[in-house]
């Protein structure tokens, strides 16, 4: 079924010389809690005509994982987590799926923490493109206090902050189905996970476009990926000296679009007009440095007028058109960045 990879010419860089942009290691973490029915059926019908699509598009080596996760007890009894393991067979993938039952949850949070920490558990491929899917209408523990059964966080300790930190440094690349509106109040806070790894918050408000957002995300992912490789010697060399002239992140930005735009390079972007990171999620909640921090950062905020969240919810309607053959954006220059800085550590 899975195409062969692409073999690519090896390069003295030892990053690109190990990594293959068609080789591809997708993961979904699921809220399997009883708000989320319909999602775990979209997922479970579209799963292969997910699968044959980036295949056949992107001429991709695909292996699936999948996360379930709920809440810890008292909150919820049957399970926190449950983590099936990279498979390159879409059957059991399907399968998975269809014995993923939405139930339960308790309070409002739940084991976001705990589905996201599984995630670095998995038999990553070294040479490949990682992408993991978050897809969730609930915030997790320890950000809002009204309705949490854990106003201190997660009882096993789990930070989501410094999760995706490390996602990030391991070159897992965060996408966040938020399901909107219940998570509209926490819009910002999922933004700011997506932004630390270089990737996006994408808003929905129904699940018969799941497929749809999954299938131009990861293709939109993997032409980035396929950028970032073709041009990270110039992006090293540009970026050494931005830090010694001490550029701003948007300077920063700017010049990696700058040289995309010199090498007439492409890119494909899939239509998120309601998902570009906040001002608020780029500039503050992304600098925070744990859960600590954030909680402080959330709470401290002024809340926006109702109409404002009204009127940037997307609608049933709302487009996400994969466009090909692109300017590379602003807005993906900037992931570009937050990629570069996070896997340099």
């Amino acid at each position: 079924m899975a195409a062969a990879a692409l073999h690519v010419e090896k390069v003295d860089r030892p990053e690109l010389a190990k990594h293959d942009s068609s080789i591809l290691d997708l993961v979904f973490i699921m809220d399997c809690t009883g708000s989320m029915g319909s999602y775990i059926h979209s997922a479970t019908n579209n799963i292969r005509s997910i699968v044959e699509e980036i295949v056949v598009s992107e001429k991709s080596d695909i292996r699936l994982a999948l996360i379930e996760y709920r809440d810890h007890p008292p909150q919820d009894t049957t399970f926190v987590t449950r983590v099936h393991d990279f498979t390159a067979k879409i059957s059991e993938m399907k399968g998975w799926l269809e014995h993923c039952q939405a139930q339960g949850g308790g309070d409002g949070p739940e084991a976001v923490a705990d589905g996201l920490h599984d995630a670095l558990k998995l038999t990553w491929r070294a040479e490949s493109t990682k992408i993991c899917v978050l897809i969730s209408d609930a915030p997790p523990h320890g950000l809002d206090p009204s309705g949490d059964g854990f106003p201190n966080g997660c009882p096993a300790g789990l930070d989501p902050i410094k999760i995706v930190r490390e996602m990030a440094e391991k070159h897992i690349t965060l996408y966040v189905v938020g399901v909107e509106p219940p998570i509209v109040p926490y819009r910002d806070f999922f933004m700011s996970l997506a932004y630390i790894t270089g990737g996006q918050y994408v808003p929905m408000v129904t699940s018969k476009l799941l497929a749809k957002v999954i299938i131009g995300g990861v293709r939109e992912e993997i032409s980035i990926d396929r950028l970032m490789q073709e041009a990270q010697a110039d992006i090293d060399l540009e970026m050494q000296k931005a830090e010694a002239e001490g550029a701003s992140e948007k300077e920063k930005a700017g010049r990696i679009n700058h040289i995309f735009t010199s090498k007439n390079m492409r890119s494909k972007q899939m239509h998120n007009a309601f998902g570009t990171a906040s001002t608020l999620a780029q500039e503050h909640y992304s600098k925070c440095a744990d859960m600590s921090e954030m909680k402080s950062a959330w709470s401290s905020k002024p809340a926006p007028p109702p109409a404002a969240h009204a009127s940037a919810i997307p609608t049933a309607e709302t487009s996400y058109e994969l466009m090909e053959d692109q300017d590379v954006s602003e807005e993906q220059a900037a992931r570009v960045y937050q990629k570069w800085q996070n896997r340099k550590k």
